[in-house]
């Protein structure tokens, strides 16, 4: 990375609308109400009165807020937290929960890494959490593959979404795309002084096995690895948060236990597996609109360069502190005792009612009813095998 200020242009089509780009964008929204009435019908799951009435009021309100954003700061406090998140905590979770941000510094930016369950609500709770303890909200980085149109890119790019370039084949395309985009990351940190979030890994667990890819933490340090900082200094100067996300009811259980099962069979036999098209549009509603029962958040402590030396050494504090600061519900209890013919959680899960939550998945295949409780159950292995005991 040069020494001397990026210019915003670098980064103009990765980056989050700024300026002219996010006026052009609140513009073409407001040219198309009926996108975002729908959007709003979509998250809210009240009853057929309370939801028309939320409805009708968040419509209006929308309509007098958008006219009053002018950057993503001001549009993630004022519709994303105030009126998008408001309604889906007050409709699809019983009780939303975080701790730990009271460790950090209120005025540093950090890079938070976490596990990935949803794909817009890991970043979009955080960002929540960080509004209400009075920290710095994040960009967050997001696939290529989630912008399948004008109304989609616009309301992620509003919202201080980073794009990552998956869609690239050429391998010197993504190799300069990958640069550019640790290039940015770095100059968010030390000149626009913003936090990020990016998921440990590309693409969300779909199997309940939350493991850092190393290829997060080399495209991060790639930027500094550049202009000669070691490894160590770059994890003292990055601020690398690790973050742990648990969702007591996964909205779309299933469709990632289809999907998983989809993907080992395609490898096995062909070597490729290729994504239903729009998939991940349907989970993102499916996610934003269902059930999720208790969410919590638990924001881990920065990572320290006096002790990791090297990318394998950072994954694994990462890995410690997500698999350690993961909150169990009694969903991941009886999964893991149900899978195993035991009764060692028996006490985590004695007010749940284990005979609807088995009912609520015997239409399933056999191989998709299994993958689905041990999506569940994986996280209680990995808290197992990081206390040494048996998993």
């Amino acid at each position: 990375m040069r020494e001397d200020h990026m210019r915003k242009d670098d980064f103009r089509d990765i980056g989050p609308y700024e300026g002219q780009d996010f006026e052009d964008a609140i513009s073409r929204l407001q040219q198309y109400p009926q996108l975002l009435n729908n959007f709003t019908d979509i998250i809210s799951r009240h009853s057929r009165v309370v939801n028309k009435w939320k409805s009708f009021h968040s419509k209006r309100l929308l309509k007098v807020l958008l006219s009053q954003v002018h950057d993503y700061l001001e549009f993630q406090e004022l519709i994303t937290c105030d009126v998008f998140l408001d309604m889906i905590e007050s409709s699809s979770i019983d009780d939303f929960t975080f701790d730990g941000i009271e460790q950090l510094g209120s005025d540093e930016p950090h890079i938070y890494i976490s596990n990935h369950r949803d794909i817009v609500l890991d970043t979009a709770l955080l960002d929540l959490a960080l509004y209400r303890s009075d920290r710095k909200r994040c960009e967050m980085v997001i696939g290529d593959n989630l912008l399948v149109n004008q109304f989609t890119t616009d309301l992620f790019k509003v919202n201080g979404a980073i794009t990552v370039k998956r869609s690239l084949s050429n391998t010197s395309d993504l190799r300069e795309e990958t640069l550019r985009l640790s290039r940015y990351m770095r100059h968010c940190i030390e000149e626009k002084k913003v936090s990020l979030w990016i998921a440990q890994k590309s693409g969300r667990s779909k199997d309940g096995i939350d493991n850092t890819s190393s290829a997060i933490l080399k495209m991060l340090y790639l930027a500094y690895r550049e202009n000669g900082i070691s490894f160590q200094d770059f994890i003292r100067r990055a601020s690398i948060v690790p973050v742990a996300i648990s969702y007591q009811h996964d909205p779309c259980d299933v469709t990632k236990s289809e999907a998983q099962i989809r993907k080992l069979k395609a490898e096995g036999v062909y070597n490729v597996y290729v994504k239903k098209k729009y998939a991940d549009i349907l989970d993102l509603v499916r996610g934003l609109r269902l059930n999720k029962g208790n969410v919590h958040i638990q924001v881990g402590m920065p990572l320290s360069g006096d002790d990791i030396a090297d990318p394998k050494a950072a994954v694994r504090e990462i890995d410690r502190q997500i698999h350690t600061n993961y909150r169990l519900w009694d969903t991941n209890y009886f999964s893991y005792d149900y899978l195993n013919r035991t009764k060692m959680f028996a006490d985590k899960y004695a007010d749940m009612n284990t005979k609807s939550f088995v009912k609520h998945y015997k239409h399933l295949k056999p191989e998709v009813r299994d993958m689905v409780f041990q999506g569940y159950a994986n996280p209680v292995v990995s808290m197992l095998r990081e206390k040494g005991d048996e998993a």
